[in-house]
């Protein structure tokens, strides 16, 4: 057994030659070199997990933080301390214990399948409209600008009761909340004090006449003690929500629209039988190879993972994309199988915190998928896929744009 810092560091994030293909270095390392020593933009150390195993186990530990507030946790990028991840919407909500299953037992009761299924007529209307107005355009289009974004946004906001003037704000504010090296670390205090301000002006409002949305709901409900969230939960559960429900969706809509058109023979086959648009989903997400930074968990504790041992204070990233093509768990993980099943993939994390809204993301990428399936059945990308470029510097990987035809 040996310790993880007698390993060279790498540097990370690691890149694929394209924007759609994984870093070539993720097979070497799962092989030979699964818990490894990187570097990060910030220029601190980091240890990354690249075995599914791994990955899956200690996304799954609660003893393990996912804040990165300890004075030797590692920042992501310059000039910050963690960014998103140890931002005060981190600190405020529980994210271990009893009181992180309360909270997430009392949000969560909103993000069933049943209520996900009745969600999905109003969002395959909006996502109708968005196609008639791109189709409108005329090609060649964004597929970003035309639906991709301003989907998400509409179902986040309408599910939390946000007015519809009010949505072009969240895109600026995720934006500079989520990004790592676009903004400075004054930009992104002020996107955050505004934010929150939004936000607790919102949750005020509802106090004084709830509403049948969610935020709404939240503000009356009591756990089974009898106890409600306090005003900071509910302010930055609000938060939560439209940061996740915002960007990471969309980003995902355009990478699994690219993924499905760079090889022609998949969307054909998803033309010829839309009954594998469910499983496709699920494929596209286990075969997504840049969903950011990934899941960092902070170790308080000495712990052994793949007999390498990670001294208290490690910052640990969790890989799941790198995870979600592990040769030990997937056959052929190399390719896209449309009808992959059963597929324990960990695009959404794993345990207790897993993704809280995985189910609306779930019905949002299988809606848009149907909905252009049968709306441009033509569809296709209007540039090369080794042309797509990413989004630089985002904790959630995404591309730029994705310009299509029909």
């Amino acid at each position: 057994m040996y310790r993880a810092e007698d390993r060279p560091a790498l540097r990370y994030p690691m890149r694929g030659s394209t924007a759609l293909e994984p870093p070539a270095e993720w097979a070497a390392l799962r092989e030979g070199c699964p818990v490894a020593h990187v570097t990060l933009p910030s220029g601190d150390p980091a240890t990354l997990l690249t075995r599914y195993e791994d990955v899956r186990r200690l996304l799954s530990d609660d003893r393990l933080r996912r804040v990165l507030d300890a004075d030797d946790a590692a920042r992501i990028a310059d000039d910050e301390t963690g960014g998103v991840f140890n931002s005060d919407m981190a600190r405020a909500l529980p994210d271990q214990g009893d009181a992180h299953l309360r909270w997430r037992r009392m949000v969560g009761a909103w993000f069933t399948d049943e209520r996900m299924a009745a969600l999905r007529p109003g969002i395959e209307a909006m996502a109708e409209k968005l196609v008639d107005d791109m189709v409108a355009h005329g090609h060649p289009a964004g597929l970003g600008a035309h639906l991709a974004f301003p989907l998400p946004v509409w179902v986040i906001c309408d599910l939390l009761g946000i007015p519809d003037a009010d949505r072009d704000r969240f895109a600026r504010w995720s934006d500079a909340l989520l990004n790592l090296t676009r903004y400075t670390q004054e930009e992104v205090d002020r996107a955050q004090d505004a934010f929150v301000d939004y936000m607790a002006a919102h949750v005020w409002a509802k106090r004084a006449a709830p509403g049948p949305d969610l935020l709404g709901a939240l503000v009356v409900a009591r756990d089974s003690a009898g106890r409600r969230l306090s005003e900071r939960e509910l302010v930055f559960t609000g938060q939560a929500l439209l940061l996740a429900g915002h960007e990471t969706t969309a980003n995902m809509i355009g990478k699994m629209i690219a993924l499905l058109l760079d090889d022609r023979r998949r969307w054909e086959r998803l033309l010829a039988d839309p009954s594998l648009v469910p499983l496709a989903v699920e494929e596209v997400l286990r075969f997504d190879a840049d969903p950011g930074i990934g899941l960092p968990r902070y170790l308080d504790a000495e712990t052994v993972v793949a007999g390498t041992v990670l001294p208290p204070g490690t910052t640990a990233l969790c890989s799941m994309a790198a995870a979600n093509r592990d040769e030990t768990a997937f056959d052929t993980p190399a390719e896209l199988t449309l009808d992959r099943s059963p597929n324990p993939h960990l695009a959404f994390g794993a345990g207790s915190r897993s993704c809280l809204g995985q189910s609306l993301a779930r019905t949002e990428l299988r809606t848009v998928l149907d909905v252009l399936l049968r709306r441009l059945p033509s569809l296709e990308l209007a540039a090369p896929a080794a042309d797509l470029r990413r989004l630089e510097g985002l904790a959630v990987g995404g591309l730029s744009e994705v310009p299509v035809r029909w």
